[in-house]
């Protein structure tokens, strides 16, 4: 049987990035007990459905998971192990906030069965965190990471980029002192304004203006050298990584394999269902109690859909996506995958190449990815 990834939602947060759409919550307290409960009966009831699987990797995201208790990854961790079997090498990582609290737990996090950790440093200078709304400042989060190397034998970290203001030498200089770190990935993100956050109010006030795209486009191009030259080169559109050190988790979601996914807000891809539980935390745990798990929506997607999807996250691959093997595995043909003659047409002008029976984005295509998959994947695969 396929091997199957799990994926395990924290919502809470300390404080609401200005920047961030992700499902997060600020909340006073949190009744620890309750929420195991949930998160036990959450993950059995998927693991009812996914008999006899093995494990290859858990994800702790979040919100905020190293606010979590040690003592319930931990339990979290031995369940997934007693539902299903986990794989020798499983990849088991944690998202954490670089605060010298959080990372007094890290010897514990690692003892309750974490090897992986991701932090959330995001800059590297006091200025740009507090416009970022962190609660950490620079030198906290670099004693951190010390701290996470020590602990973990993988450690990631984030930052954004392409800021209002910043300029290619700016940027240059922190992704060098990044690199200097020596961590095995970066996961380095252009700044984005998302609908619904408080930056998107901010912008819409005029308080600041985001970065010009054709800056932001010339700093992608500069990131994805820097970090070929360092060793890490981009195996994603914004993931870097020695080789052999790439996110495994996120690797099943881009080849679009199996995950199941519980917590608040959390999505799921199970034998050809797409799951998604409640987000709001309150509405989670009264699910819980109603139900015995936290699923709002459950559907059963389509071979033309699954089929999309596949394309969708795959061509964000430095490996891109093997069509026929896709054609194969949805029972359509190639040509309905993959429009030919758009293909032939950025293949021509340097967007895209065949590598053996692979169709991959080249370096030049990928700043105009979702340009480029809009004109790919046709129309009727789509609706």
């Amino acid at each position: 049987m396929p091997p199957l990834a799990l994926y395990i939602h924290w919502p809470f947060c300390l404080a609401k990035c200005p920047y961030c759409d992700f499902n997060s919550h600020v909340r006073a307290k949190t009744d620890v007990a309750q929420w195991q409960a949930a998160l036990l009966a959450d993950m059995a009831h998927e693991a009812a459905l996914l008999p006899g699987r093995q494990l290859t990797s858990i994800f702790f995201g979040g919100g905020t998971p190293s606010l979590m208790p040690p003592a319930l990854v931990a339990a979290l961790i031995e369940a997934a192990g007693r539902h299903w079997t986990l794989a020798p090498d499983i990849e088991i990582t944690l998202e954490a906030n670089p605060s010298s609290v959080e990372a007094a737990n890290f010897a514990a996090l690692a003892a309750a069965g974490i090897n992986r950790v991701s932090l959330g440093l995001q800059a590297l200078d006091d200025q740009t965190l507090h416009f970022l709304g962190r609660l950490h400042d620079a030198a906290e989060g670099i004693a951190a990471l010390e701290v996470a190397q020590r602990h973990f034998a993988r450690v990631s970290f984030d930052l954004i980029y392409a800021r209002p203001g910043q300029t290619p030498e700016a940027w240059e200089a922190e992704l060098t002192r990044a690199l200097g770190f020596g961590t095995c990935h970066l996961s380095l993100y252009q700044l984005t304004i998302e609908p619904g956050t408080r930056f998107a109010t901010l912008v819409r006030e005029g308080r600041f203006t985001p970065l010009d795209d054709d800056a932001a486009g010339d700093m992608f191009g500069q990131t994805r050298a820097m970090t070929a030259a360092a060793g890490l080169p981009a195996y994603e559109i914004s993931n870097h990584a020695r080789p052999g050190e790439e996110s495994r988790h996120n690797l099943t979601y881009w080849r679009y394999g199996d995950y199941a996914g519980i917590g608040p807000g959390a999505h799921g891809r199970r034998l050809s269902t797409a799951t998604v539980r409640h987000r709001k935390p309150e509405n989670y745990l009264r699910a819980f109690a109603e139900q015995g798990h936290g699923i709002v929506e459950q559907r059963a997607l389509g071979l033309r859909e699954q089929a999309s999807e596949a394309l969708l996250m795959g061509l964000r691959l430095r490996e891109g996506v093997d069509i026929a093997a896709l054609a194969t595995r949805f029972g359509l043909d190639a040509g309905a995958l993959i429009d030919p003659a758009k293909s032939a047409f950025h293949a021509r002008n340097g967007l895209l190449r065949e590598d053996g029976l692979r169709l991959v984005v080249t370096e030049a295509g990928m700043p105009l990815l979702d340009g480029l998959l809009a004109e790919l994947v046709p129309a009727e695969l789509v609706a």
